[in-house]
């Protein structure tokens, strides 16, 4: 086939048919069938050529050009393609009629001068002859051309639309997983996405939440999910206008997807409730969503910033009686009456790990008379630890449980005013306890600084400040006996951590959690001990404090200093 008069504009007619076909720019069409005939044409002229083809958006006609460029000339490496200025100076007296000089995109008025490095020179070839198999090629590259382009708007078109709910038809199952016709494209709702066993049919309509969308070798890959807490959250926003307006806002969601759900919401509006705006006129917009999701049931609970007062609403419908909150554990403990247990925790411990999900928490659920046990418990281990420790008879030492001391550092270093605000202690009491208690503790530091001495704990670590002869034995048991072996530590094998394996919380003991000491404190003297070592540089730790204290200094905020 020879591109031609007769054929020029049925190029176009077909660039366009094409284009409406697949639904793309019919520009990206032509672009495809340039590509197309510049290869067929390098297989006629040469591999090494720079062959190029440009098509009349207008009349269809194809015009073939060989381009040489102008290139210095020790970087000649192509002589099909490149020239140096010398050999294109008798060009570039020649660049008339068939043939033409660009320079920086522009073509030249006049050709006067000498040819510079860049310059292009674009000769006029014939057209090619296509053969079968170099039209088959074209064919091919077209083809590819066009499907790439086609990819190309298809993730165009869904990338934005991440995190949104999508309608489509369903068209095929393939292994339990649900292929959907979105329209321009297909999207896959996989198995372990759907709610509990529920089934399609081919041509059924379904909703989904389009969970993420990829770029891949074969085209956009399009993920749904109906078991996504999003899913729901965005079924609400189409349901409670308060919502999509922004009004109320939705803060949290946990799901047990087909069974029961949660979810938090605020209202920054005092004159609107939330969860009334939530529920609607009778229940109408849960229930449309309820519908949605198999008839899933939903908790819908105000939103607290204040952490106690969310968790008792997350374990609504049970009454909770109180909560103890440790502000420097992730874990918090819900007492509640005894009758109240069983709903608290839910059936197969729903309620509390939808509850969990919902806070951020892990919860820990005792009966009134459990909480009590245990208190009476630690009141139990703490008197005998005072009557031990400091040879005190039995009501002295539950006295001293009973004012809030816990352990032999807060008697031995409190102030002495608040030893003797306790009743029938007067001040040589109080100093007597005190020295008790000192002594005691120090009779202790030295027996832990013996056993780490045979442990192999040399003096580099037992010097370092922050470590009591305790947490120096502690290290030296599993294994950490130099500052060497301190300073390779991480934060978290000194100060505990949480991690998840197959999905569950698992707790990761600290060597030194037993003292108190927490992640922050880890971090730093893990890196003072690096500095001490000289493996770090201590003007490198905190180069955005020591920049803002020199704005300070200067009087100037920092976006002035930008």
């Amino acid at each position: 086939m020879a591109i031609t008069s007769a054929n020029q504009l049925e190029l176009l007619q077909t660039a366009e048919a094409v284009a409406r076909e697949k639904m793309i720019d019919p520009g990206l069409v032509i672009e495809a069938m340039e590509d197309s005939l510049a290869r067929a044409a390098k297989s006629r002229y040469g591999a090494e050529m720079d062959i190029r083809v440009s098509i009349d958006r207008k009349t269809g006609n194809a015009r073939f050009t060989r381009v040489r460029t102008v290139v210095e000339d020790d970087a000649v490496e192509n002589y099909q393609a490149q020239f140096s200025a010398a050999d294109a100076r008798p060009y570039f007296a020649a660049g008339k009629g068939q043939s033409r000089w660009l320079r920086e995109g522009a073509a030249l008025g006049d050709f006067a001068g000498a040819p510079q490095v860049g310059d292009v020179f674009e000769e006029q070839v014939p057209p090619v002859e296509l053969g079968r198999i170099a039209a088959q090629s074209a064919k091919q590259v077209i083809l590819q051309r066009v499907r790439e382009a086609e990819r190309d708007q298809q993730y165009e078109e869904f990338k934005d639309r991440a995190g949104t709910i999508i309608n489509g038809v369903v068209k095929r199952e393939e292994y339990g997983n649900i292929i959907v016709d979105v329209g321009r494209g297909e999207a896959i709702l996989r198995r372990n996405e759907k709610i509990g066993r529920e089934s399609y049919r081919p041509n059924d309509r379904i909703r989904a939440y389009v969970k993420d969308v990829r770029r891949e070798t074969r085209g956009p890959q399009i993920f749904l999910s109906r078991t996504d807490p999003q899913f729901m959250a965005e079924l609400f926003k189409m349901e409670v206008p308060e919502i999509y307006d922004g009004v109320i806002e939705i803060k949290a969601v946990a799901r047990d997807p087909g069974s029961r759900a949660k979810i938090a919401v605020i209202s920054y509006d005092n004159s609107i409730d939330p969860v009334g705006a939530c529920v609607g006129m009778r229940g109408s917009r849960v229930q449309a969503v309820v519908g949605e999701l198999q008839g899933e049931k939903i908790d819908i609970i105000p939103w607290s910033e204040d952490q106690a007062t969310f968790l008792v609403n997350a374990l609504q419908p049970a009454e909770v009686a109180k909560v103890v909150v440790d502000p420097d554990a992730t874990r918090i403990e819900v007492v509640v009456p005894e009758e109240q247990l069983s709903l608290a925790i839910g059936r197969r411990g729903q309620n509390v790990r939808l509850a969990s999900q919902l806070t951020g928490l892990d919860i820990d659920i005792l009966t009134e008379e459990e909480e009590s046990k245990r208190r009476q418990a630690e009141f139990n281990t703490r008197t005998q630890l005072f009557m031990e420790a400091l040879d005190l008879d039995e009501f002295f030492a539950q006295l001293l449980v009973a004012e809030g001391f816990t352990n032999l550092e807060e008697v031995a270093y409190v102030e002495l005013d608040e030893l003797l605000s306790i009743d029938g202690v007067d001040e040589g009491t109080a100093e007597e306890l005190q020295a008790r208690a000192r002594d005691h503790l120090e009779a202790a530091n030295r027996r832990a600084l013996e056993a780490a001495r045979e442990l192999g704990a040399e003096d580099s670590l037992i010097a370092f400040e922050g470590l009591t002869p305790q947490m120096v034995e502690a290290l030296a048991k599993d294994g950490v006996k130099t500052l060497e072996d301190f300073a390779t530590c991480a934060d978290w094998e000194l100060a505990g951590g949480w991690t998840t394996q197959d999905g569950q919380r698992v707790k990761d003991d600290g060597l030194l959690e037993p003292f108190g000491i927490d992640l922050e404190q880890a971090q730093d003297m893990v890196m003072t001990a690096r500095v001490m070592l000289g493996w770090v540089d201590p003007d490198e730790l905190h180069p955005a404090a020591d920049g803002e204290a020199e704005d300070e200094a200067e009087g100037a905020t920092p976006e002035a200093g930008v």
